[in-house]
């Protein structure tokens, strides 16, 4: 009896050990700053990208805003992939560009920064049904966003952070 209980709790401590590990794993992941959830939505109109992201906050309205930073930061960084007649986008830096440019992207991405002048249309009222979502520790919500890819690239050419498409390999 006394060898079955110790079996028993030496098999509890190695699965609650192994349990862990995967909480950290995922949580790791969660919080990636690689980790978009995002659809295309179709081509837009003069180079833009109409996609429906998802975004993660403690309420709904710093969901909405944390997902137009995940719009232009998944073009940036992810790319976009194909759907409802587009094609799919590669990235315009990948995603070691931000550790390359760090202190540039941390200006960029600031509350109020110059990423959203690339975000052309929101659905900015407070999103509900399937796009509002509450969970544990806030909310998870979904905007549809037009981004404009286009002046995006061009403007982080300008600045030396992305190789301009023609020059070469």
């Amino acid at each position: 009896m006394r060898t079955t209980t110790l079996i028993f709790t030496l098999i509890i401590s190695i699965l609650s050990i192994s349990n862990a590990q995967t909480r950290k794993d995922l949580k790791a992941i969660y919080n990636s700053q690689y980790s978009y959830e995002l659809m295309c939505l179709g081509v837009g109109q003069d180079g833009t990208k109409a996609i429906k992201v998802w975004g993660y906050g403690k309420t709904a309205e710093k969901a909405a805003f944390n997902a137009k930073k995940d719009a232009v930061a998944a073009v940036i960084f992810k790319g976009v992939p194909g759907g409802n007649g587009a094609a799919p986008t590669p990235p315009i830096l990948g995603p070691d560009g931000y550790e390359k440019h760090e202190a540039f992207f941390d200006n960029f991405f600031n509350a109020g920064g110059m990423y959203l002048s690339f975000i052309n249309i929101t659905n900015d009222g407070a999103p509900s049904g399937t796009d509002r979502i509450k969970m544990n520790k806030g909310f998870k919500v979904a905007i549809y966003a037009s981004v404009n890819f286009d002046s995006l690239r061009k403007y982080l050419e300008e600045q030396g952070i992305a190789k301009k498409l023609d020059a070469g390999f």
